[in-house]
């Protein structure tokens, strides 16, 4: 295994990240997994944390399979060519999309609540996964946050493909990886412990990230 846990993989990234402590940085993490390790890289860097809510489309009888991602500002990003391999008709996608849509409403409502959002107009944003497998929903991130104003954006990962490395680096201004095995199977094979982040984890590091930079503001 190459990280204990998802703490251990965002402390790693942080010490590579430090050079981004001279910008005006925000970090975002994609809930759930991403968040944890952002939380580090946001400790490290003291900057901001918040998440960027993006949600992967599968289809009913291929749920392990991204086949595209919805995000936060109307973000749609579809692989058409999984879409035609899989015979897809509009229907089915509508359905799935319908679904995603409103567990996308949900999650916003409540860690909206908790940690309201980020300015990110002409800021340099850092986007923070706890690994990515076939890049859909990092690149919808790398959509939204654009949309919101970022100036300039990296993508961070502990671990990723390189085939999907390369693809991303069309999407972010900077794709910054620790480690690309060659034999890439899952996300969880880099992670000694990839056990699930709760929701209530997700909210307690908001909540915690959001009081220290209040408290620092005084």
């Amino acid at each position: 295994m190459l990280f204990r846990d998802r703490r251990d993989a965002g402390r790693r990234l942080a010490q590579l990240l430090l050079p981004q402590e001279k910008y005006d940085v925000v970090v975002l993490g994609l809930p759930r997994g991403g968040v944890p390790v952002a939380a580090e890289v946001a400790r490290a860097l003291g900057a901001p944390l918040d998440v960027v809510l993006v949600h992967k489309v599968t289809l009913p009888w291929q749920p392990e399979v991204a086949v595209g991602a919805l995000g936060e500002e109307g973000v749609r990003l579809f692989d058409e060519d999984a879409l035609r391999r899989a015979q897809v008709t509009p229907g089915v996608l509508a359905h799935a999309e319908q679904q995603v849509a409103e567990r996308l409403a949900e999650q916003a409502g409540r860690l909206r609540a908790i940690r309201p959002r980020v300015a990110l107009l002409g800021r340099r944003v850092l986007i923070v996964d706890d690994g990515i497998a076939t890049g859909a929903t990092a690149g919808a991130a790398c959509d939204v946050v654009r949309r919101l104003g970022a100036t300039y954006v990296v993508l961070v990962a502990p671990v990723a493909p390189v085939e999907a490395v390369a693809e991303l680096q069309g999407r972010a201004d900077e794709v910054v990886v620790l480690e690309t095995p060659a034999a890439f199977w899952a996300v969880g094979q880099a992670y000694d412990d990839f056990s699930a982040t709760s929701d209530v984890e997700v909210e307690r590091l908001l909540a915690e990230q959001l009081a220290v930079a209040e408290e620092g503001a005084r």
